[in-house]
């Protein structure tokens, strides 16, 4: 099947099930709370559904417009801007004849549980499958480092000990620490068997960002390719897995980061690419694109450890591991509001790409559960029209003592509205760019 529709259907799948979830956060409340719930839907119902039927008090139904989902509740200001009925006496059954507190224990249950969500994913992941580390002893050869974190002491070769004077338990993780976390000073290992300690600027993530190198730490390797994108340049080139690369326009290439680099410097360049395949020599023409890609992976010569978990285990760690990737997400978040960032902020294309190009479980649960942890952190935000928003309305309600104004929540709602319409568009608007021009 075409990677496309591979990626299509794991995204509708994930986003079902995450909506439905997540809905059924506001539903359980609402129903014990005795609030009447009028409907329940997957996906947006603009004019018609594709399916609904209606049990009890509630129509359950499947919307046509994947844009998310929502359970209507009576005597609500939503989505649904239902001024007739706001307009008419409150009713026992209604959301706005609830405690104050009733109210916002229904409206955090959406959040609640993509929380729990994903981290009983991550907790189960954990669980079957356990989780790998590559250590120091098990990378021999090191790091090949980018002349960006040479200007702070580092050396290809370097091996990482500690980060923070913590012992830093799996290597490869070090371009993220960086990347996201307060990172201070590192202690590596080199290939003299000396030690040394390294500082890092308080802004090493922003700097990295703003010079467009992401991962400045690369496992030494040789150059054999592991996998090939499908239609990037080196696939077009017709370059296998298993081929290893010896030269780039003549320059002899022993390491993978040698080759990268003469990659990078040159986006745009067809360059003369030596390979052997089978211990036949061979010779191709390939351009790197804007961003000095070509589109392979290497076969990277470390072991990797697996380490298991009791279920006991995987829960405690679970939750640990779902917090780290929400702490991690928060921190990333500062730079959408660059330039920079702004270009590169997705939609629904960029969600997508996520998933693996042919079906895997494990690929498929990991990236459901971190889209269930960012669905969590963006329903909080307080923009109106999203939880985040009523759940606003309320503290302020719970601190004041008494209701906002509910012209004004009217109004609050249709700005907030537009403005998630907007920040649908302009994300997609994104996807649509990077497609058509790379």
């Amino acid at each position: 099947m075409d990677p496309f529709f591979v990626k299509a259907i794991q995204l509708i799948l994930s986003l079902s099930i995450l909506i439905v979830l997540h809905e059924l956060g506001h539903f359980i409340p609402a129903k014990i709370f005795k609030t009447r719930v009028e409907k329940f839907y997957l996906f947006f119902d603009v004019k018609f559904s594709l399916f609904k039927k209606k049990i009890g008090e509630t129509t359950y139904g499947i919307g046509w417009l994947p844009l998310g989902g929502y359970v209507k509740i009576s005597g609500m200001i939503d989505e649904s801007m239902d001024k007739e009925q706001m307009a008419l006496p409150p009713q026992p059954w209604e959301f706005r004849s609830k405690p104050t507190w009733q109210r916002l224990i229904i409206m955090l249950g959406g959040v609640t549980v993509n929380i729990i969500v994903g981290f009983l994913i991550y907790a189960m992941i954990l669980f079957n499958y356990g989780r790998d580390f590559v250590t120091p002893e098990t990378m021999p050869d090191g790091f090949a480092v980018d002349n960006l974190l040479k200007n702070y002491g580092f050396q290809d070769g370097d091996q990482i000990l500690e980060v923070n004077g913590k012992h830093f338990e799996n290597v490869v993780d070090i371009n993220k620490y960086l990347f996201l976390r307060e990172v201070k000073n590192v202690k590596v290992l080199r290939q003299n068997g000396n030690k040394e300690t390294l500082s890092v600027p308080e802004d090493i993530g922003t700097i990295m960002f703003e010079n467009g190198v992401m991962t400045p730490f690369s496992p030494i390797a040789i150059p054999v390719l592991s996998s090939i994108m499908p239609e990037s340049p080196a696939d077009v080139a017709g370059l296998q897995a298993e081929d290893k690369i010896i030269s780039v326009n003549g320059e002899k290439i022993s390491y993978w980061h040698q080759f990268t680099e003469l990659v990078k410097l040159n986006p745009n360049t067809a360059l003369s690419i030596g390979y052997e395949r089978n211990g036949v020599y061979n010779e191709a023409s390939i351009t790197p694109n804007k961003d000095g890609i070509i589109g392979v992976t290497p076969a990277f010569p470390f072991e990797v450890i697996t380490k298991e978990y009791s279920l006991l285990e995987s829960i405690k760690s679970g939750a640990g591991y779902g917090y780290d990737v929400l702490g991690d997400y928060v921190a990333q978040f500062k730079y959408v509001f660059t330039k920079k960032g702004a270009t590169q902020v997705g939609g629904f294309g960029a969600i997508g790409n996520l998933f693996p190009d042919t079906w895997n479980w494990l690929s498929f649960w990991q990236t459901t559960a971190f889209i269930s942890i960012i669905l969590a952190f963006m329903n909080i935000l307080p923009i109106p029209a999203l939880d985040g928003g009523h759940v606003m309305f309320l503290l302020y309600e719970m601190v004041s003592g008494r209701k906002p104004n509910e012209k004004v929540m009217e109004y609050a709602q249709i700005a907030g509205f537009f403005l998630l319409i907007a920040l649908v568009l302009f994300a997609n608007g994104n996807d649509v760019y990077r497609w058509i021009f790379g």
